[in-house]
């Protein structure tokens, strides 16, 4: 496991240190936010293949992560070439910009961090493809699976369901609140923690030791998701710049899905 765990962990490095180089050619670092899920693709994929011989639960939990990662990096990266530069980078690399230091900016600021938080947040699917060998996948992977499903499905929907009211005009400046964002204002952002906390039910069953030393990505992706730079900051912005989203937070829940309050 160590072994497939640091290879990972070269590989996920290198691969940013290009992407920087990228970056700084094209004078932009947005497309990071696809290489998020498409890099976890990439590291589980990278497990399942050092592992030579890998059983059910190996690959059960390898395509679970790779086709969450690939369905997520396709859509963000379809959204940075209709949109360009996120605000929020802008922001983050003016002082770099403006100082000529652009490049070391983006790499110590977005991709050498990035790298970092990633690897750990994939935790769950590389040691648990590690850990797994040959090894059927039992009651509590087939759990994880189903968590997973629902996660995905919430993701999916959501995301395509605000792809569509974004793209009508007549739409513009309003509030999505139909679908599933009648049930919670992140829908997408629900599933994602669905998927990975299914991802780790399923490397749980590998045992104690991975079960623990694997809990950190559920719970950091969590954390990241509804306390850090997911929620908070994207609602901070709605509220201040969107009429009628503060009403629409009174009455819709922030994460978990449920019935919007009345009145």
């Amino acid at each position: 496991m160590t072994e497939i765990l640091l290879t990972n962990a070269v590989l996920i490095g290198a691969l940013m240190l290009a992407l920087c180089a990228l970056a700084v050619r094209i004078d932009d670092v947005s497309f990071i936010d696809a290489v998020w899920g498409a890099g976890m693709a990439l590291l589980a994929f990278s497990a399942w293949l050092q592992l030579g011989d890998p059983g059910q639960r190996a690959g059960l939990i390898s395509a679970m992560a790779v086709i969450w990662g690939l369905r997520l990096g396709l859509h963000l990266l379809i959204r940075w070439r209709a949109s360009g530069e996120d605000p929020r980078y802008k922001k983050i690399l003016a002082p770099a910009r403006e100082a000529g230091r652009y490049g070391r900016g983006a790499l110590l600021r977005v991709f050498l961090p990035q790298a970092v938080l990633l690897w750990i947040t994939c935790l769950p699917a590389q040691a648990g493809i590690a850990a797994s060998g040959i090894a059927p996948a039992g009651t509590l992977a087939m759990a994880g699976a189903a968590l997973w499903l629902i996660g995905m499905v919430f993701e999916t929907v959501g995301d395509w369901q605000l792809t569509r009211f974004r793209a009508d005009p007549a739409n513009k400046g309003r509030v999505l609140d139909t679908g599933l964002w009648r049930y919670t204002r992140h829908p997408n952002y629900f599933g994602d923690a669905c998927v990975w906390w299914g991802i780790w039910l399923a490397a749980a069953e590998a045992g104690l030791g991975v079960a623990l030393g694997t809990l950190i990505g559920p719970v950091f992706l969590t954390f990241t998701l509804t306390r850090w730079s997911g929620k908070p900051l994207l609602e901070r912005s709605l509220v201040q710049n969107r009429p009628g989203y503060a009403e629409y937070v009174a009455r819709t829940s922030g994460f978990i899905p449920w019935p919007p309050k009345r009145g």
